[in-house]
């Protein structure tokens, strides 16, 4: 469902995905190839606003949520199965695994690899090339086959939505 919230339309790029059973509400930025998926929430309100970049996929049942400032999800992100949003930035090239949780005021790198279930503190600043796990989460520097799976992790989930017969540009 795409919401206006206090005047405010989401703005969808034509080669995006929201799947009818998302919720997307207020001023909201969605790029070219960007999916977003059932019981998703995206939702920016007040003076918040959310920039989802492109070639970037919110999974099923996490809410991404921003009322004051900008958040930015870079590109080629993806973000898992019931994870919880509520930072100042992702970088480029990052993935948030199924659970984590992003706590206000968090700043991701780009090349972050956020494990499953973890949790980042209010405020932490997290440097490029990181891996986060545990709760709170740890900081240390991912490997090189890290930083190879994080250059392709976002690649060809659009097209598999472009292909489906009812697809219609997310809309």
């Amino acid at each position: 469902m795409i919401r206006t919230w206090n005047g405010i339309e989401p703005k969808l790029h034509p080669r995006s995905y929201v799947n009818e059973m998302a919720y997307v509400s207020g001023d909201v930025t969605i790029g070219d190839k960007s999916t977003v998926w059932p019981a998703a929430v995206i939702r920016a309100e007040e003076t918040g606003s959310i920039n989802i970049e492109s070639n970037t996929h919110i999974q099923d049942g996490s809410i991404v949520h921003n009322s004051d400032g900008v958040l930015r999800i870079g590109r080629n992100v993806n973000v898992g199965h019931s994870v919880v949003i509520h930072a100042l930035s992702i970088g480029d090239n990052c993935l948030v695994g199924n659970n984590a949780t992003l706590l206000e005021g968090v700043e991701l790198g780009d090349y972050c690899l956020v494990a499953a279930n973890a949790v980042v503190l209010n405020g932490t600043k997290v440097p490029n090339g990181s891996f986060l796990a545990g709760v709170p989460a740890k900081i240390r520097p991912i490997s090189p086959e890290q930083r190879l799976m994080l250059e392709t992790t976002a690649d060809g989930i659009f097209d598999t939505v472009a292909g489906y017969p009812d697809f219609n540009g997310g809309r």
